[in-house]
């Protein structure tokens, strides 16, 4: 059987306004290690990933690579540059690889770089599922139900907790897929999204297979996000 390229896609492309920190917050170092350089290390570490591309601005390409040689990642194959959003910014990483990737069944991981505790079995899952089923979504049971609100001060309605999945990243799929995903988009007039995996859901791409995620795979959003990163990285030692 021929052994599928494996690609991560990081995204990196953010301003971290809510951070409130002068730099974009993939880019603080936090006990001597920048969040970016923690997140390539998971996909440099694990053994079936075979590339790593970056998705940043311009003006913080050279930071990448350097902090790649810094960190030993010499799976970092490539930096492309960001879009205005998260969504044009896996576009253009898409777009990459589709002029650059001559495997057109490569399955590529589309991960948050502010998810820096990923670990090595989310990887694998993700992996493992979208080879066997086609896709991959990294997803948790909610605890909680959740309300609806316009405003966030008043609630007008309610989703049951039963059901209902927390969508992380990595999102899966094969490079055909996303293909046939950018191109259907672009016919639909669908010029953002909020991730690959609700563009999926836009486009009626079904069913979706959950990957199983993991409370550490949480999203890096406030300064108070920071003092729990700092708490499990130390755990991890």
């Amino acid at each position: 059987m021929k052994q599928s390229h494996i690609i991560a896609l990081i995204l990196s492309g953010g301003t971290g306004e809510r951070m409130g920190s002068v730099v974009p917050k993939q880019y603080m170092e936090i006990d001597g290690e920048t969040i970016l350089l923690h997140t390539m290390r998971a996909f440099q570490q694990h053994p079936l990933i075979h590339e790593i591309v970056v998705v940043c601005m311009p003006e913080w390409e050279c930071f990448v690579r350097n902090e790649a040689s810094r960190g030993g990642i010499d799976k970092l194959s490539n930096t492309v540059r960001a879009g205005e959003s998260s969504y044009a910014s896996a576009c253009r990483g898409i777009e990459h690889l589709l002029k650059n990737v001559a495997d057109s069944d490569a399955i590529v991981l589309v991960h948050d770089v502010v998810r820096p505790l990923i670990t090595q079995d989310i990887i694998s899952r993700n992996i493992a599922v979208c080879l066997t089923y086609g896709n991959a979504i990294t997803a948790l049971p909610s605890h909680e139900a959740c309300l609806l609100t316009a405003d966030g001060i008043k609630a007008n309605g309610m989703i049951p907790r039963e059901g209902l999945m927390r969508a992380q990243t990595p999102h899966t799929f094969p490079l055909s897929t996303l293909r046939k995903m950018i191109e259907q988009a672009k016919a639909n007039g669908i010029e953002d999204s909020q991730s690959i995996f609700t563009l999926a859901g836009e486009l009626g791409i079904e069913p979706l297979h959950v990957a199983q995620g993991d409370l550490r795979n949480f999203k890096l959003t406030e300064q108070s996000d920071i003092l729990i990163y700092r708490a499990l990285k130390t755990l991890e030692k």
